[in-house]
């Protein structure tokens, strides 16, 4: 048997973890980050499971400095303080590996680079082949016949196994050793190596390829010429420091012991608690299986009994299941609505309580799909099902029993996502009134930031794992097409759960919505669940034809585009959507400059970013992002929105969801409407195919004009911004002439724009660094215009400070209506994460303004619509704008009513607010 010894870099691999998720960190219900934890364990189980090592060792680092900073004080004195999360992730790391029964190592002076180094070469000598398992480049050097080193999967790219070969390649040197020479010739920024100043990968690869090492180099420093020669001269004892620097130690004081780091089994028991404290759901189940997953971290589970005394349950007759499944051995009472008795005891039940929680089952996600249930449920534990026939009639029969208990306003809805089930009932004309409380819009408001689906929530706050629809439907090639297709009993018990967690989670999650949230969620979420259904309801009218030509004009103009490429390359078989070849054309065959990384494959980077820098100084480059902007047309939008046009309806439904972003503003998909492009002449052309519903209507188009900008104005209350609003002036003109120190009338086309990109970059919070690449200029000159901007809005500076402040004392920042933004990283020690959540609470507050403003609109408009009897119908909100589909004759009443509405819809403003208005045949010529 092949013995395999993996090392593995742990504070490598936990920094990797940990950032590999810091756009959406994994925050559990304590609000402990556990990013690490869970990216570290998951690397883990992959590792042992897919590559069967038969010995194991993890090496970490010891806190305090090694012999390297004796050496050389500055030795890594770059790096950021260790990101809080990190320093609280260590211990649970420690524990999960501990669990597992894999031996840690540590050695005081030294690095877990030279630790792993010295025993990969003991265990070689041995006979094991060893892995040395880590993203760090520099264990290059230590690869031999059998030592490899092992870099973890990242960003979806497959894990890599670097043998001598692989070394040598990549290095682009003639042995293992000279990786060395390289580090110490050009130095690595990250530990603070200085290298030879002006010496990168390139010039140090040639230069080892011409004297083999360092030291030959320098004892030929008189055949180099110019600025080489006198930099490598001035540089000789630097040199060879950070050659000593960047050399692994293979003497550490540490002795490789198979019998001690042989593989054995892990502690189940260890490990599931560790994983109860730390709420890994998904990975207990992966590794621990599912009885472990279902236990909770606290001695009670979903029906609120001990875990240990629960009873089991018995299966009983259809129409009143207790079903025994693997997700919770309590008693609960799960009722199939199965006779007219029963269905009319349960109606009559919900009229006297007032309130009812329910959920429905269809054959699909799209409008127009069948109901195959509904599930209700009153009190926890408790539940009822009512199964629904496939033939339609006979379906309506049914519902026709409910609609009084749907349609009365004075009875409340509880449920999860409600806005799904009420668009399914509105298919079959029933119209849900009266107040609705749904679990996933409330903890949205509660925890803008963590996930909202009813699987989550019901872990996090029950402490209960759903049933999987995996369990009723099925995985690939079996999987069944509709919830039809499952036997009754499963769907009941499925179906009914889904209820009965909705119905608990609302008795969770509403005591926990404070005065101010409760008011958001009753004045603003709740209402604007109807306006979404009737939204997404009413869908809006697609031409197809035009779009299907509109394809076909496209293709051609990418056609020439091809051939224009093919032949300034000379390379007839070029394949342009090949990453691979085109980086190869462009900076192998060409010769462009390429000054970047390459990609973790080795592979020239040909992103959008990179070429766009390029595109300038070069034709071909600039042909071939206009070709990538033609294909992205034709695939994302033009090709595919007639695809989603309604089989029922023959009308485009965009599904908007209230509870993705973190700012509050509402999303869309299928198709998503707030991507389609408007800045390009091209992009703007798919707006025409969004058209009336016939010639006696016309679409109307309502836009908040420079709505942050106004925004900002108001909330940080800078006297001048406000003053320039209240006379009418265009802003980025006002605030170019105030920078400039010019008249307004003198402010060129270059200083506006100059103007408008600081106005924008000061709302998201960008540095001086960021303007100098927005406008091509200086990073100095950026700075003294964010210094001159400042000078002359005051008041915003102020506010700005004030925010970050806040945000630090409170660990949140809020909207004008109290919507808040938790901001956990405002105190970190590591400024890269504490400047992003600085951004986060400035722009936040004003972001999450603008999104409760149109929402209130939105709502507003709609009550006036109904209120004053119009036929008017909104249909699509992007970004601030509303659109509608309006009869021609309504037309002025209509402009006038929304541009009351959205005007005042956050009433007693300091700053005016600006509604542009417009109609047309089609979005465009309404915009």
């Amino acid at each position: 048997m092949q013995k395999k010894l993996f090392l593995l870099d742990a504070m490598a691999l936990i920094y990797r973890a940990h950032f590999a998720f810091i756009k959406n960190p994994l925050i559990n219900s304590k609000g402990l980050n556990v990013s690490a934890m869970n990216g570290f364990t998951s690397t883990l189980w992959e590792l042992l499971r897919k590559e069967k090592p038969t010995h194991i060792a993890v090496a970490f680092d010891l806190p305090g400095g090694t012999f390297r900073h004796e050496m050389y004080e500055p030795y890594k004195a770059n790096r950021e303080e260790q990101p809080e999360d990190i320093r609280l992730a260590i211990p649970y790391v420690k524990q999960i590996i501990e669990a597992f029964n894999i031996p840690v190592v540590a050695v005081p002076n030294y690095e877990a680079d030279d630790v792993i180094g010295t025993l990969a070469k003991q265990a070689a000598r041995e006979g094991f082949s060893v892995y040395m398992m880590t993203p760090d480049k520099d264990y290059a050097q230590l690869v031999e016949d059998q030592i490899f080193l092992y870099k973890p999967a990242r960003f979806g790219n497959k894990f890599s196994v670097l043998g001598k070969a692989e070394v040598l390649e990549k290095w682009k040197i003639e042995r293992v050793e000279q990786v060395i020479d390289v580090l110490g010739l050009q130095g690595d920024a990250v530990d603070n190596i200085p290298g030879i100043p002006g010496i990168g990968p390139k010039t140090a690869q040639k230069l080892l390829a011409k004297y083999g090492s360092i030291e030959n180099l320098l004892e030929h420093t008189h055949e180099l010429k110019g600025k080489q020669k006198e930099r490598v001269e001035e540089n000789k004892k630097q040199a060879l420091l950070s050659k000593e620097l960047a050399t692994i130690k293979l003497d550490v004081p540490v002795q490789f012991d198979a019998e001690k780091y042989a593989l054995e089994e892990f502690n189940r028991e260890a490990l599931s608690e560790i994983f109860k404290e730390l709420e890994f759901r998904s990975l207990s189940k992966r590794i621990l299986g599912q009885e472990a997953a279902a236990k909770a971290p606290q001695q009670v589970d979903l029906f609120g009994q001990p875990i240990e005394e629960a009873p089991k349950k018995k299966l009983k007759a259809a129409n009143e299941l207790l079903v025994d499944h693997t997700h919770s051995n309590t008693q609960h009472e799960y009722i199939l609505l199965d006779t007219a008795e029963k269905r009319a005891a349960l109606i009559a039940e919900i009229k006297k309580a007032g309130i009812f929680c329910f959920d429905s089952e269809t054959t699909g996600l799209e409008l127009g799909s069948e109901i195959v249930g509904l599930s209700f449920a009153l009190q926890a534990h408790k539940a009822y099902y009512l199964a629904l026939p496939e033939d339609q009639a006979a379906t309506k029969t049914l519902l026709e029993e409910f609609r009084p208990i749907f349609e009365d306003p004075e009875i409340a809805k509880v449920g999860q996502n409600l806005k799904f089930d009420l668009l399914m009932l509105r298919f079959y004309d029933i119209k849900v009134a009266g107040k609705l409380w749904d679990s996933m819009l409330m903890h949205y408001l509660l925890e803008p930031d963590k996930k909202h689906s009813l699987d989550y929530l019901s872990e996090t706050y029950l402490n209960y794992s759903p049933i999987p629809i995996e369990n009723l439907l099925g995985k690939g090639r079996k999987k069944k097409r509709s919830m039809r297709d499952v036997p009754l009993e499963k769907v009941i018990e499925y179906a009914a759960e889904d209820a009965d967690i909705s119905w608990q989670l609302y008795e969770k999650l509403r005591p926990q919505l404070s005065k101010e949230l409760l008011a958001l969620y009753n004045e603003m979420e709740a209402p604007l669940i109807y306006v979404l259904v009737d939204m997404e309801f009413e869908g809006v009218a697609l031409d197809s034809d035009f779009l299907n030509n509109y394809a076909e004009e496209l293709k051609q103009e990418s056609d020439v585009l091809v051939k224009k490429i093919l032949e300034k390359a000379e390379a007839p078989l070029l394949n342009l959507d090949s990453p691979k070849q085109l980086g190869e054309l462009l900076f192998d065959k060409l010769e462009i400059p390429y000054r970047w990384r390459k990609t973790k494959t080795g592979q020239y980077s040909t992103n959008e970013e990179k070429l766009s820098e390029l595109a300038p100084k070069y034709e071909i480059i600039a042909w071939i992002l206009e070709y990538r902007q033609l294909a992205k047309l034709r695939s994302t939008y033009v090709e595919a929105l007639p695809r989603l046009v309604n089989k029922f309806t023959g009308r485009l439904h965009s599904s908007f969801n209230q509870a993705l972003t973190t700012t509050g503003r509402l999303s869309s998909n299928n198709p998503n409407l707030q991507n389609i492009p408007i800045r390009t002449p091209r992009g703007r052309e798919i707006r025409k195919a969004f058209v009336a519903r016939d010639e006696n209507h016309c679409l109307l188009a309502a836009d908040y004009s420079q709505i942050e900008l106004r925004l900002i104005a108001e909330i940080s209350g800078d006297e001048a911004m406000l003053a320039a609003f209240k006379a009418g002036q265009d802003i980025h003109s006002a605030t170019a002439a105030r920078i400039y120190e010019v008249d307004i009338e003198e402010v060129t086309k270059e200083q506006r724009y100059n103007a408008k990109t600081v106005n924008f970059s000061i709302i998201y919070g960008a540095g001086a660094f960021n303007l100098s690449q927005n406008l091509d200029i200086k990073r100095k000159e950026a700075a003294e215009l964010i210094e001159q901007y400042f000078k002359q809005y005051p008041g915003l500076k102020k506010y700005m400070e004030q925010t970050v402040e806040t945000a630090k004392e409170k660990g949140y920042v809020e909207t004008l209506l109290g919507r808040r933004r938790y901001l956990r990283d405002i105190k970190s020690k590591n400024a890269v994460v504490r400047g992003h959540a600085e951004r986060n609470a400035i722009n936040s507050p004003i972001q999450g303004t603008a999104a409760d403003m149109i929402k209130l609109a939105m709502i507003k408009v709609q009550n006036r619509l109904k209120a004053e009897g119009l036929q008017s119908k909104m249909i699509l909100q992007v970004h601030d704008e509303l659109l509608f589909d309006v009869p021609k004759s309504e037309l002025a009443k209509l402009r006038q009513l929304v541009e009351e509405e959205m005007k005042t819809a956050l009433p007693n403003l300091q700053v005016p607010i600006l509604v542009g208005i417009d109609e047309g045949d089609n979005w465009l010529e309404a915009h």
